[in-house]
Order: C-alpha cells, then structure tokens, then sequence
C-alpha cells in the first residue's frame, strides 16, 4: 500500500492517493454499496500515511457523493453499485501488457493491419467453400434450423459425434457427458460461475492464455500462478501452490499450449492429478487446439476418467471464429447445474452453428481440412522460425504442433516497447507480459506464424527491433 500511495503522491497529493485506492476498490466491487470503510486509523496505518490525510479524503469523498457518514459508526459507501470495471480491478501502467486492450487491437477489423499476435488463423487458411456449402444446405433445412433455440444441452447428433472424437484422445464421454456451449470463452465461463465464488483462488500457468485473466478478473477470484516448463507445470512449485492457496480451481492446455507451444508429459499428467486428488483440486482442460496435434499428447481428462478434470473444446481455431460453437465435457452429476447456469445466461443454444459444425464433421470437410492444415502449418513452422532466428528471436521450443512460437528476444528488448513501435505501423504484436501475471516475460513475444505472411510484418519487426 505504501508503494502505491508513493507512486500517486507523484501526480498529485497523498489524500489524491487516498481517495484514488478507495475509488479503485468501489470500481472493483471490493466495496459495494452500504459497505463500511475501515476506520481512519486502520487506513492510515495500512497505507502509511496521517490520520489527517484520511480524515480529509473521506470528507471529499462524502462531499462528491461516494460515501455516506454516519456519526458515531464511520464512513460507508453510497449510491448505486458502480458498473464493474475490469481494468479497475488490477490496473496496469502500460496498456500493452493489458490482455483487454491487446484483445481489442487484435479485434479491430480496420483494413490494413497485420496481426502476427492474435490467436486464430488468417480466412485464407479455413475451409471457405465448404463453409458457404454447409450454410447452403442449413438455409434449405426445416424452418426450425434457421428460427428456434437449440436445446440448451444442444443438438443430441453433433453431441453424440464430440463422444466418439474425444474417445480418439483416450476421454471416455458420453453424449450425455456433453454440453454444446456458444463458444469455448463460454464454456468457460460457465465453469466458473458453477464452481467459483468471489476470493475463490485459481491456479494459472505461466505463462498462460491471457483471457483466462482477464475472465477471473471478471469473476473476482484471487490467481495464482505457476512456472510452465516444456513438459507441464512445474511440479514442485505446484505442489508448493496448492499447500499454501488451497486453490479451488487449476485451468490449462495440456496440449499446444498457449502461448507457449509445449505439451504435457505423461509423467507430468500423472504427478499433477495426483497432487490435485490429494489438495480436492478440480481442473479445467482447455483443449481447443487439439485437432492440431498429428499424434495426441497426453490428456488430464483421459487419465482423468472425467473424475476431477472437466474438458472443454471449440471449432473457432480450425473452423470459424464467426461459428459459435464450443463443448463441455464434464462428470453426469454436473450436467443439470450447468444448464439450469446456461438458460440462466444465455438461454437456449445456437441451432445454426450448431448444424454448420454437425454438416461439416458428417461429410469429411473438416476431416481433410485439418489435415491439409497440418501440413501447412509444420511447413509455416519451420520457415518462420528460420526468419526469427535470424532477426535474433529465439524460439523456448521448436513446437510438434499448432501455430504458436513463444520466443525470447534479443537482450535489452523489451516486449511492450517493441509493440508499441510495432503498433505505430499497423502491426499487432503480443508481448510477453500479457500472458505472465508474474510479469516475468517482458523479454517475450508470442508469434502466430499462420499471421505472419503479411509483407510488412518482418520488415515492421526487424525496424522495431533496431529502435
């Protein structure tokens, strides 16, 4: 507290710091309406300023309607609950290692851009035609199919097809077991809401995907995070996580891990689903690059058995970001809950993308497509990798799969810096930091190599890289 007093004291006056902690915590929803601040001792002493400062900063704050005072009780705050703020919530100096803001500069669909930091495929890499085709023949499907909610647990052929994929990887889920989502953000989210309450902590890898943050954040739970290694967590400080947090929730890709490109080893597999048994650790798998992978790594929910690992996937990554279309695969007894959570939010399911995905699984599209794909992208692989190294960006791993590159950079640069220079000439990049909430990767970049075909991405590189 100390610090950050100090470090607004800097711009402004300590009862500005004061004040800016308390608006910061409102905004955050650490302090609701009707809620009692701490005393003006308790304050002061925690944030190392006078009993004067805070004395003075609760009057201004009474005085612009933020609190209310109660003679005799203290100060408490007032008014409507404010709409949540989720960079109030951990707000970070440089928006380029924000996971929100890089989110929306990837987003942005202004023409010009290139986006070697985003994290889908280019259009010119997805199955186009046989997109239209499926979409074709969905328009001249029964009037339902383009007019009514899907079933919320979703339509019973395309759940009944996600069983006998996932049995593939050694998940043994009945289409009972399913749940289609809109999406795997979604699902999710879904997961959170049912297994989470605010102060709840998280285990995250580090690095990890940063919307994983940025959606605890949103549920205001407490993350903790734990080194990634070329084989899965780093077991002893996991070990270490979960006997001093007591963590309720454990969230990761075991295969083609983001960002980094690495897969879970079946020694690792076992040892974390040991420790998570022996800590009542429940674990989110997160596997939408699965269809990546030429030979299927290691899975937690195939060892698992669906016991304490849930399993979520999409088609957004080899498919189509604009089909909405994710899964859950969980134990029969968390079935019902999570669809009373899903009417509850969304209400019934998309029948469309739902039917889109079920044409395109049936016919053998999406099967050729995803092996044309891997070939493509083992080849982009390789020869992006060659091009970094020779700009002096070196590679943690050479990964077997997918299309993300975890690169150190040369000495001396710093990631955000170079993605702010790179950003001035219409060029996403995404640094280190937004995925490491250590913030021990400044010296990081995470590099799409399917994005990085655009004729000015290397030039644009090579110039930031120079200064």
């Amino acid at each position: 507290m100390e610090q950050n007093a100090g470090k607004a004291a800097n711009s402004g006056t300590l009862i500005d710091a004061v004040m800016a902690n308390i608006r910061q915590r409102i905004a955050a929803r650490n302090l609701v309406p009707g809620a009692k601040l701490p005393s003006v001792r308790a304050l002061a002493k925690s944030m190392q300023v006078s009993t004067s400062t805070v004395i003075e900063a609760y009057d201004r704050l009474v005085a612009d309607g933020t609190l209310r005072s109660r003679p005799g009780s203290g100060f408490y705050v007032a008014g409507a609950l404010a709409p949540l703020s989720l960079a109030a919530i951990e707000p970070r100096p440089d928006r380029a290692v924000d996971p929100l803001w890089v989110s929306r500069q990837a987003l942005d669909d202004t023409p010009g851009f290139a986006k070697p930091g985003c994290g889908w495929l280019p259009p010119s890499w997805l199955p186009q035609a046989a997109l239209r085709r499926a979409a074709r023949g969905i328009a001249r499907a029964d009037a339902a199919m383009l007019t009514d909610y899907a079933s919320p647990m979703g339509l019973a052929p395309l759940r009944q097809l996600l069983s006998r994929r996932l049995e593939n990887h050694g998940v043994q889920a009945g289409a009972h077991h399913i749940i289609l989502t809109e999406s795997g953000t979604q699902a999710i989210d879904l997961l959170c809401r049912f297994l989470l309450q605010p102060g709840d902590t998280v285990i995250v890898d580090d690095p990890c995907y940063f919307n994983f943050h940025a959606l605890l954040k949103a549920h205001r739970v407490k993350t903790v995070s734990v080194p990634y290694t070329p084989s899965g967590p780093d077991l002893v400080l996991f070990e270490q996580a979960l006997l001093e947090h007591q963590p309720r929730l454990y969230i990761t890709n075991s295969a083609v891990h983001n960002p980094t490109g690495a897969s879970l080893s079946p020694v690792t597999a076992h040892r974390v689903l040991l420790l998570a048994e022996r800590a009542g650790l429940t674990i989110i798998e997160d596997d939408i690059f699965a269809d990546f992978e030429t030979q299927p790594s290691p899975r937690l929910a195939a060892f698992d058995g669906l016991n304490r690992v849930v399993q979520i996937g999409s088609f957004s990554k080899t498919l189509s970001a604009s089909v909405r279309c994710g899964f859950i695969a969980a134990p029969e007894v968390w079935v019902e809950p999570l669809i009373d959570l899903k009417i509850a939010t969304s209400f019934g399911g998309g029948h469309f993308s739902e039917a889109l995905v079920l044409s395109l699984l049936k016919d053998g599209s999406y099967r050729k497509h995803v092996e044309a794909l891997r070939q493509r992208l083992a080849v982009t692989m390789a020869e992006v990798t060659t091009s970094l190294k020779a700009l002096g960006c070196t590679p943690w791993i050479e990964p077997n799969a997918g299309m993300f590159l975890w690169c150190r950079l040369p000495d001396g640069i710093d990631a955000a810096e170079l993605a702010k220079r790179a950003l001035t000439q219409q060029v996403v990049l995404a640094p280190g930091n937004v995925f490491s909430s250590s913030e021990n990767a400044a010296g990081f970049m995470r590099f799409n190599v399917a994005q990085m075909s655009d004729p000015k991405t290397m030039p644009v590189l090579q110039q930031a890289l120079q200064g």
